[in-house]
């Protein structure tokens, strides 16, 4: 499963990339306009950062087809041809994503709800679909279960297409999906801080060095008798 990080702090990235290895980072309107600075420039500077290898995903603004497409090739041209490109499932968005594809570029389905809706963007060629794991908890669905039955659903049609899940609260969703075989998340740094934390380990930790700096003075004790005995 491939652990994405869903910010655009540059601090932050650079601060959780320090210490794991992470796959990537996604972004969304939203989360640019927090940073309150240029989103090009800061998408820009966040693809000059990341290893060769991690993956960008950066989100269309436009809402009608042929102006997604004209967007779409805008962002690659400034961010390169390794970006994933997101595109919201609105008709639209749904109509734009086969020829993106057929011009081989990688195309992120996104605000996704309903299986059906993910269904319909892996059949136009989506790399990754997104449904919105904690916004269907808050809808009254379940968040997990609808991601779950997605990545399913894929499944048994052999499809080439990932869940890329997002929008987490707590860890626990992470780990379900997980356990289910999920292809990738994308959740913010304090989720994925939390991913490694537990009281229980720094307590042992300490324990750990509490009982071996009291053997060392034991043994220095005993030494200094030893020598106190010569």
């Amino acid at each position: 499963m491939l652990l994405l990080i869903d910010n655009a702090n540059l601090h932050n990235i650079a601060e959780l990339y320090d210490s794991f290895p992470y796959d990537g980072v996604t972004t969304n309107p939203t989360i640019l306009m927090h940073e309150h600075k240029n989103p090009l420039k800061q998408l820009k500077l966040i693809r000059d950062f990341l290893p060769k290898d991690s993956q960008l995903h950066a989100q269309l603004i436009s809402s009608d087809f042929k102006t997604m497409l004209e967007e779409a090739h805008f962002m690659l041209r400034e961010l390169g041809d390794d970006l994933f490109i997101k595109v919201p499932v609105t008709a639209d968005g749904m109509r734009a994503i086969s020829p993106l594809v057929k011009e081989g570029i990688r195309v992120t389905a996104t605000a996704i709800y309903t299986a059906m809706q993910a269904f319909m963007a892996a059949k136009a060629g989506a790399r990754y679909v997104a449904p919105y794991v904690n916004r269907l908890d808050n809808m009254g669905s379940d968040g997990v279960q609808v991601a779950s039955t997605i990545h399913d659903i894929l499944r048994i049609h052999h499809m080439d297409t990932d869940v890329l899940a997002a929008s987490f609260k707590n860890t626990q969703q992470i780990l379900d999906l997980c356990k289910h075989g999920i292809g990738a998340v994308t959740a913010a740094p304090e989720v994925l801080r939390a991913l490694i934390q537990h009281d229980a380990t720094f307590t042992a930790e300490e324990n750990f060095s509490q009982d071996f700096f009291s053997l060392i003075n034991e043994v220095e004790g005993l030494n200094l008798k030893e020598k106190n005995k010569k």
